[in-house]
């Protein structure tokens, strides 16, 4: 397996985007582009997209902006763009799709979204669903209307006083406060993983250790209201494959409650191709569980099934 990093402009007219491809030694059957969650990196998939490499997958991914290495300095961490933030990010991950299929024609390409990953995931797929061979969505949730509404109010009347790049630990709290209360204190990590290793080193990576800005938290909203409309979600092509993967003890999935209103949602919209599977005990990272062989497994297996047609 060869590990390659690169950079692409992204569509914010600034940044400089970074990207790992993940390429297989033999023949590269078919291509799995990852979007990854919130405040972390796309090399945290390193394990995962080894898996998948020696097995014949190309594995992709982009730092999305303000994560990672897709950033223009310390203050941009958490934050997407001046204007249209959201659409940017998405912008972002279609440039990086044309990039793959440019250079590997007629490779079926998936795409993978993880927590807020798995957000812009199924948004892309009311955009740019068609030609995708399939796509897995990982840790997701769902919110209401209202929900999502409000906190689009509160960052903008904040960024009104504050300023967009200003770092609240209100909305900080509104958005994680009460993901942790299960699994000990109320301001833990303990909500990711069952598997305390892979806790002790998100804990101890400064990359997966900024708070959202304003800006980040405003667009993060904007993609789970868009998400609320079912005129938006007829627009996915309706033959797609979609799997649905989560921990049973996901704060974020509401424990598996989130998860199923998304896969419901899926069904109403006329998708005739949707599998969901909730993993007993697991929580938010189950690409880093405990029992993440059998969760890497079951991917691989789905999208077999998918490439046999």
């Amino acid at each position: 397996m060869e590990k390659k990093h690169f950079t692409y402009p992204s569509r914010d007219g600034i940044t400089d985007i970074h990207a790992i491809c993940w390429i297989p030694d033999g023949e590269i059957r078919a291509i799995l582009q990852i979007s990854h969650g919130m405040v972390e990196f796309i090399d945290r998939y390193d394990e995962f997209a080894g898996f998948l490499a020696d097995r014949g997958i190309l594995v992709a991914g982009n730092d999305h902006l303000g994560h990672g290495k897709s950033v223009r300095s310390e203050d941009f961490y958490g934050f997407f763009a001046e204007k249209e933030g959201n659409k940017t990010v998405l912008g972002d991950i279609h440039r990086l799709r044309s990039i793959l299929e440019k250079q590997y024609p007629g490779t079926p390409c998936f795409l993978l979204g993880h927590s807020m990953g798995s957000f812009l995931v199924r948004q892309y797929l009311c955009l740019h669903g068609e030609g995708l061979a399939g796509a897995v969505v990982v840790g997701t949730g769902y919110q209401k209307r209202l929900t999502a509404c409000a906190g689009l109010l509160i960052t903008r009347v904040l960024a009104v006083f504050k300023g967009w790049n200003y770092r609240s630990g209100f909305v900080d709290g509104l958005a994680f406060g009460g993901y942790n209360r299960k699994f000990g204190s109320v301001d833990g990590k303990e909500w990711l993983s069952r598997n305390e290793e892979n806790v002790r080193r998100y804990k101890g990576e400064p990359l997966c250790n900024f708070r959202f800005t304003l800006n980040g938290y405003y667009n993060l909203f904007y993609s789970l209201y868009t998400l609320t409309f079912p005129q938006n979600l007829q627009k996915m092509p309706k033959d797609l494959p979609v799997f649905f993967v989560a921990g049973e003890d996901d704060p974020v999935g509401k424990f598996g409650k989130g998860v199923r209103t998304a896969y419901q949602q899926f069904l109403n919209a006329g998708m005739k191709r949707v599998t969901c599977k909730l993993y007993p005990d697991d929580r938010h990272e189950i690409l880093n569980e405990l029992d993440r062989d059998v969760v890497y497994e079951d991917i691989f297996q789905w999208m077999e099934e998918v490439l046999r047609g």
